[in-house]
């Protein structure tokens, strides 16, 4: 019995292994639809509610239109917090040469050649180097979201055709394996992005606050970068931390005022983070801290930015699907909250077969 239990593991972790191989090879198609799926999960309640007072392909229009707005706005933000930043950075590059002398003076002091090291790997051809792989990051970037809205576009039209096949299906328990693992995925990968929402509102508020009070300059744009870049757990807020505190250190001239700013909005981070969310999400979207950095290192290795983005709600919807089945049931278990598999029919209980949510 120890021996097949064994070798049923052993097969699981190679299968699991070459499943994780083949979805990085064929990133530049996966990728897309992966993304695509999470947001057909947020947009079809909208879509569906529009299907409703006119024609399908109108409340089409609307629903991407709606998508479009969304993320034409959340670039915006970026790009408004970012470019005030750097026009703000290059206003005052006297005081950062003048602070860069400093630390050049005493990193030579102490027996380092800073100067030697800039020469050897910063020059013009790293420079070029760098804005040719830019200009071809923005180019893939811009593919990568047609493909999504298209795939987008012909997902919300066929939701309801592919409902009806599930429940055409001749196996019972695959019926209510896939419309109850769809719905119950949905409904938690909705839940998932409203309480990233609130939460990185709130730390937004609160980033804003926090600096206004240290008498840092561009309180607001810390407040935007921190709301932007909270949407990535872990990596996000960790950015968000270093750039005012990296101004911190032009600013103030003592060590321990730096710490202060650096501990106070690392400590806005933990509260929201390990407090407040697990509070306002419920049990519903527990996850280990553990699970939740694997997930976006993992996701984030195999698919780039993307991967990082939907890491956590990608590791949510396998976790919602485990708990369906007996034999992964415990899976679930594991890695998710103590009711996971009590809960599974409940949520997945009065919704249609086959829709999400």
């Amino acid at each position: 019995m120890s021996r097949q239990l064994a070798s049923s593991g052993w097969t699981g972790l190679i299968g699991a292994v070459i499943v994780l191989a083949a979805l990085k090879a064929a990133d530049a198609v996966v990728a897309p639809v992966a993304f695509a799926l999470f947001l057909i999960a947020l947009l079809w309640p909208l879509q569906r509610r529009l299907e409703a007072l006119m024609p399908r392909l109108l409340a089409l229009a609307i629903t991407i239109s709606v998508l479009v707005v969304t993320f034409a706005a959340f670039a915006s933000l970026i790009a408004w917090g970012f470019g005030r930043v750097g026009r703000w950075g290059l206003a005052n590059m006297g005081r950062f040469q003048s602070l860069y002398d400093r630390g050049t003076a005493w990193l030579e002091g102490h027996g380092i050649p800073i100067a030697s090291l800039w020469a050897d790997h910063f020059n013009v051809g790293w420079v070029l180097g760098v804005v040719q792989k830019f200009g071809a990051h923005v180019n893939t970037t811009l593919s990568f979201w047609v493909v999504v809205l298209v795939y987008v576009s012909l997902g919300l039209l066929e939701i309801e055709g592919t409902a009806r096949k599930i429940k055409k299906l001749p196996d019972e328990a695959t019926v209510r394996f896939l419309s109850e693992g769809c719905a119950r995925t949905a409904a938690k990968i909705r839940r998932y992005m409203g309480v990233r929402t609130l939460m990185s509102l709130l730390t937004g508020l609160l980033f804003w606050a926090l600096t206004s009070l240290f008498g840092l300059p561009l309180a607001r744009e810390w407040g935007v970068i921190a709301f932007t870049l909270n949407y990535i757990p872990f990596i996000g807020p960790l950015v968000a931390t270093l750039f005012p505190t990296c101004l911190a250190v032009l600013e103030f001239e003592e060590w321990q005022a730096v710490f202060v700013v650096f501990a106070s909005l690392n400590l806005i981070q933990a509260v929201v983070g390990s407090y407040v969310e697990p509070r306002v999400s419920g049990t519903a979207l527990a996850m280990s801290p553990f699970l939740v950095l694997f997930s976006i290192f993992l996701w984030t290795f195999l698919w780039g930015l993307p991967g990082t983005f939907i890491g956590v709600p990608i590791t949510v919807a396998v976790l919602a699907f485990c708990a369906q089945h007996p034999k992964t049931r415990w899976l679930a278990m594991l890695l998710g909250p103590p009711d996971e598999a009590e809960d599974a029919v409940k949520l997945g209980a009065g919704r249609e077969p086959g829709l999400p949510g």
